[in-house]
């Protein structure tokens, strides 16, 4: 658990890389899409409701598809099927680079977004069964390397479509995909001695109110980001700002965000309560994002607070399944049950924030709604005592789906 010291022991060098390297691959061909969405909207002729479908789509499937994943790294093992996982991301990405038109451009991009949903839980049983002395070490690998594709992903996604050719920038991003599998399987060595899974899942823990309390907190977090990523350029525009200022906020938030992503697990074990780590960056984070609606000249040093802030509560919360209980197959249960409710919570805010906008004629509500979301993680990371991560999530007697 989170609340004893790790002891100092061995770390698998190969395990934490290869966790960063391949996770690299999970982000870029959803992200890569926001940018190059104008290119796409001309080239096929597609209304904005149509087009909108290739973000909402993997969105939703990174949730309802996430309880899928610990069954399958329970039949596989977790390094086969997280390696499989990745193939099926890589090839529904290619098949919608080439695709001809936008039905199959559609289909492929729910092949892709099936590939990330069931892939979403496997890392954590991989940490619990490979890396359990050190958990935020090893989700921060995966972590890390989400959010570092994510952010390679935006930057070049739009450069590499040469000529207006967008499908050129997907092809490219899909083909260097290719790597991370390679990496993931050169750096990451056989199940061998590692002790086999139970080849049925664990129940997902409908009943726990830690379970949900897990839930919350990931999606509050996702639903702060994406709210902030969606929105907070377009309040900025709205306010007087060139549309490339205002797009650099997301730049820098993105980018201070990866060094506390990659950071902080780094010194989490070995640093005080998860709830006091969690508590202090979600206060620092709405602290901040106030600090950009009350004071917006100043709006490049509050962004990099909050890039700050989030960038750590993501991987601390990745780091919970683990936390409370530590049956591999478990944690991938808990995991699942987190991704499941968490991103389907998450994939709301957007559309809801832009409906206040339409409603208000501004963005300033909608700022404020994710100030009181911000709140409300705050409250929750104050449930997450000691006493509720050592009790953790009972282990389930019966086995199933």
């Amino acid at each position: 658990m989170s609340e004893r010291p790790a002891p100092d022991v061995r770390i698998p060098l190969g395990v934490v890389v290869g966790l960063f390297l391949a996770s690299v691959a999970l982000r870029p061909q959803l992200l890569a899409i926001g940018p190059l969405l104008p290119l796409i909207r001309e080239d096929l002729d597609l209304p904005a409701s149509l087009a909108g479908l290739l973000t909402t789509i993997p969105v939703l499937c990174m949730g309802i598809f996430a309880p899928i994943g610990p069954r399958f790294a329970a039949r596989l093992g977790p390094r086969t099927a997280f390696a499989v996982c990745l193939g099926v991301i890589v090839a529904c990405g290619l098949l919608r680079a080439v695709a001809p038109a936008y039905p199959l451009i559609l289909l492929a991009t729910l092949g892709l977004g099936i590939g990330v949903g069931i892939a979403g839980a496997i890392p954590s049983m991989i940490v619990s069964q490979r890396i359990p002395e050190r958990p935020a070490l090893g989700t921060g690998a995966y972590a890390g390397g989400i959010v570092a594709g994510s952010t390679i992903a935006a930057a070049v996604a739009v450069p590499l479509a040469v000529g207006g050719d967008w499908r050129l920038s997907l092809l490219l991003l899909s083909t260097a995909s290719i790597l991370s599998i390679a990496a993931w399987l050169l750096l990451v060595r056989g199940e061998g001695r590692i002790p086999r899974l139970d080849p049925t899942a664990r129940r997902l823990p409908w009943r726990s109110g830690t379970g949900w309390l897990l839930v919350f907190l990931f999606g509050l977090q996702s639903l702060m980001y994406y709210g902030i990523v969606a929105w907070l350029p377009n309040a900025f525009v709205e306010r007087g700002w060139t549309a490339a200022a205002a797009g650099s906020l997301i730049a820098v938030f993105n980018g201070i965000g990866l060094v506390t992503t990659i950071g902080v697990p780094l010194v989490a074990d070995r640093l005080g309560a998860r709830r006091l780590q969690l508590l202090a960056s979600s206060v620092i984070a709405t602290a901040a994002l106030t600090g950009i609606i009350v004071a917006p000249t100043l709006a490049f040093g509050w962004i990099a607070i909050l890039g700050l802030a989030l960038g750590a509560v993501f991987p601390l919360v990745l780091t919970l399944p683990l936390d409370v209980t530590d049956d591999p197959g478990q944690v991938g249960s808990v995991a699942a049950l987190m991704l499941f409710g968490g991103y389907i919570l998450s994939s709301l805010g957007p559309f809801i924030l832009g409906a206040v906008r339409d409603v208000t004629g501004d963005f300033e509500t909608s700022l404020w709604l994710l100030v009181a979301i911000g709140v409300v993680l705050v409250g929750c990371c104050t449930m997450l005592s000691p006493e509720r991560l050592r009790r953790g999530i009972r282990r389930p007697v019966l086995h199933g789906a």
